[in-house]
């Protein structure tokens, strides 16, 4: 095969955090791969097109993601989007655009390992991460000293992980919302909670205690969850 697989990670919603490396990627693949959910609303490919308008140009591929927890609707989804890359790469490099970074809860990655495994080449270009950017839009720090830090799918539980020491990061809160706010709530007194809904696209939100949490909110929600220190209990 004479192509390689990129996947490129763009950032966090502000299209002024994609990396010179990922611009320069993306501006040298003819073929680019952006993630499908259904939805129609393609986020990858509408916050890059803004830092890179020449994007409109190239070859447009929907790789299926459908938003679903079924493993066996997931494991076909990707079989069938690492054969359409495979195709590509025959001839052609291409740049499947992951929002963040490629390595963090990416869909990318399903796709990337069966590309490996079939003999396509791969390569990942890192982006900046969703906490790594909530963080920044509140002014706090994920961890100081000693402190451990623990990423987490927020629709995946959360008592166990309260239980962890350090700073907690809920990832994609959006469908678990009213059980993880009712959660925290009840454990007001033991942590700091911030919220940053949409971060660095033009509906961004920020929220810096749990009290000031909206009633609903939406897919792209990343909470951070700070152990309360002991002088301030």
């Amino acid at each position: 095969m004479k192509g390689t697989l990129y996947g490129v990670g763009i950032g966090a919603g502000n299209p002024q955090f994609l990396t010179y490396q990922a611009a320069e990627c993306i501006k040298k693949c003819n073929i680019i791969a952006i993630p499908d959910s259904g939805t129609e609303n393609f986020i990858s490919y509408n916050i890059v097109v803004q830092m890179i308008p020449e994007l409109s140009q190239k070859q447009i591929i929907k790789i299926s993601t459908p938003m679903t927890k079924d493993k066996m609707v997931l494991k076909e989804h990707h079989k069938q989007g690492s054969k359409m890359i495979l195709k590509y790469l025959e001839n052609e490099n291409v740049a499947f655009l992951t929002l963040g970074d490629p390595s963090i809860y990416a869909t990318y990655m399903y796709v990337h390992k069966l590309v490996e495994k079939n003999g396509g080449q791969t390569k990942m270009i890192c982006g900046v991460p969703s906490f790594c950017a909530v963080s920044a839009a509140l002014g706090i720090s994920l961890t100081e000293g000693n402190d451990m830090l623990h990423i987490i799918p927020a629709t995946y539980g959360l008592e166990y992980a309260l239980s962890l020491s350090g700073t907690k990061i809920l990832m994609k809160a959006g469908k678990s919302f009213q059980s993880i706010k009712e959660i925290l709530f009840q454990n007001k007194n033991k942590f700091d909670c911030y919220m940053v809904e949409n971060c660095g696209m033009k509906t961004e939100k920020k929220y810096f205690s749990i009290e000031e949490f909206p009633e609903h909110t939406g897919y792209f929600s990343t909470i951070i969850i700070k152990d309360k220190k002991k002088e301030s209990l």
